[in-house]
């Protein structure tokens, strides 16, 4: 293939054309409030029903509640950037079909895969944390299981209730994103209630003397095996001594925590399922944004007044109902435990959901097997996709740890950040005709903010981190050039599309 076959570009008018053909075409049943819920309810996970224990013990302390807003803006940067390209692209498929419109098949193929990382990876690191949950609300019961059964972590050997939950998701999204949408309704309902008592209920168990120092000084890491693979890879880059705590222990937090944000650009994947994405789009990104933001850093300062950062247990699956029985309010536990689990079932929902719709959009380009984009007669959701990616997800979770999970998911969505960021600078030079139901104000300077931003965030990332990451995509490229690039729709010159009449998708 030439090398500017490679960066061929699909057309805005082409991709919003394919989403007519009968055979893969989606239903448009989401309006703003849908996209809103959708966003609070992916969001509010594991960020901070697991990993605020975990950042604020090795990385921030007290200062996690800084860490979750530092998170916050780099994610706000890159939401801009999202909000401009999902109201002008409004087509399944989110950063990969941006990339398409402006980098050409390659980078298209790039971030398409990267995104897999993302939303598969990241199902199947909620997946795991509701087990962590649901595994402290059964215990002493007739439903606890042997240790080897629930958890991969540590001792344990496969995590049972992570792939019973990755299953029973995968049959509601196969049931319709409408079904689906109103379970996340009920069940956003219930997380929210769950973490404003975490907040209220903490409240009057707050001692000050828990935030001093705000901020601890830096010290260096208890001693381990690994060498770079085990710290921040700016570190190693600049030569500084591995530390925890202090200003780089917020940033480090803040790489870490950034998983908390994750599924604001799943709102973007629905556009193509929502009734005027050019105007909800945006709205149900930023609402969602900025609600969880505030929310995050309250219950951080809650749980760290509540119990000193050095009492934290790093490997804690459930710090927030700990926090509770450290100070002999045991019954909360049990309700955070509660509400963790209902709410962390959501959050591997829409996760996946994001994910059967970029492999959608991939499969009806033809860089995925075509026969993946088939749509269900009856439901009109790509059952196909979502069945494999419901067993990917099962199979992860059952036997990958969480904080392995984690990491990866945060550098895969910030590498897809920077791409977004970059491909609206693009596309406004390459189609300033393009009509845009929402504009960057400065595109360029909050472009190269969130580019910064993304990377600087990257770069705290342990590592090992790096090294998985890496190898990841370096698989992309070869699966990329054995079967996506003789495949592609784009490189069968004068092939009709399935929109103007292709009776049968090419497999």
């Amino acid at each position: 293939m030439a090398k500017s076959e490679l960066f061929r570009t699909k057309s805005v008018e082409q991709s919003i054309k394919d989403t007519d053909d009968p055979e893969t075409r989606l239903n448009r049943n989401l309006g703003a409030i849908d996209l809103i819920v959708f966003g609070v309810g992916v969001i509010i996970g594991a960020g901070i029903f697991v990993l605020t224990g975990q950042a604020a013990a090795t990385t921030a302390g007290p200062a996690i509640a800084v860490s979750f807003l530092v998170a916050a803006l780099a994610c706000g940067l890159a939401a801009l950037c999202y909000a401009e390209f999902a109201s002008t692209v409004p087509v399944a498929g989110s950063a990969y079909t941006f990339s398409y419109a402006t980098f050409g098949e390659l980078i298209a193929w790039t971030i398409g895969w990267d995104l897999v990382l993302e939303f598969t990876v990241g199902s199947a690191a909620l997946a795991s944390g509701f087990s962590s949950y649901w595994n402290n609300l059964v215990e002493g019961t007739f439903l606890e299981l042997p240790e080897q059964l629930r958890s991969a972590a540590g001792t344990g050997v496969v995590d049972i209730p992570a792939i019973v939950i990755s299953l029973l998701v995968m049959w509601v999204l196969i049931m319709g994103i409408k079904f689906s949408s109103r379970i996340n309704q009920v069940v956003v309902a219930i997380k929210l209630a769950v973490v404003m008592l975490v907040i209220i209920a903490g409240i009057k168990y707050i001692d000050a003397q828990n935030w001093s120092p705000f901020v601890p000084p830096a010290e260096p890491p208890a001693a381990g095996e690994g060498g770079w693979l085990k710290v921040p890879l700016i570190q190693t880059l600049l030569g500084l001594e591995p530390a925890v705590y202090g200003v780089a222990g917020i940033f480090a937090g803040a790489a870490i925590v950034f998983f908390a944000f994750i599924g604001f650009d799943v709102v973007a994947t629905t556009a193509e399922e929502t009734h005027d994405p050019q105007r909800n789009v945006p709205i149900g990104i930023f609402g969602s944004l900025a609600i969880v933001t505030v929310l995050y850093m309250a219950v951080s300062l809650v749980i760290t007044g509540m119990q000193n950062f050095r009492d934290i247990d790093p490997n804690d699956g459930a710090p927030l109902a700990t926090a509770f029985d450290s100070v002999g309010v045991t019954w909360m536990g049990d309700v955070i435990s509660v509400g963790a689990c209902i709410g962390l079932v959501v959050v591997v929902m829409i996760l996946m959901l994001g994910q059967t719709r970029v492999a959608f959009a991939m499969a009806r380009d033809g860089l995925l097997p075509r026969w993946l984009a088939r749509t269900h007669p009856t439901h009109r959701t790509p059952y196909r996709i979502t069945v494999l990616t419901g067993l990917a997800v099962a199979a992860i979770s059952g036997f990958v740890d969480l904080s392995t999970l984690a990491d990866l998911v945060n550098i895969g969505t910030l590498f897809a950040f920077v791409l977004v960021s970059v491909g609206v600078v693009i596309l406004r030079r390459t189609r300033p005709d393009l009509p845009r139901g929402f504009r960057v104000p400065a595109a360029t300077l909050v472009a190269v903010l969130a580019v910064i931003a993304c990377v600087y965030l990257m770069l705290n990332l342990v590592g090992e981190t790096w090294v998985r990451f890496l190898v990841w995509m370096a698989l992309g490229f070869v699966v990329y050039f054995l079967y996506g690039r003789r495949h592609s729709r784009l490189r069968r010159v004068g092939e009709p599309t399935a929109a103007e009449g292709a009776s049968t998708p090419p497999t």
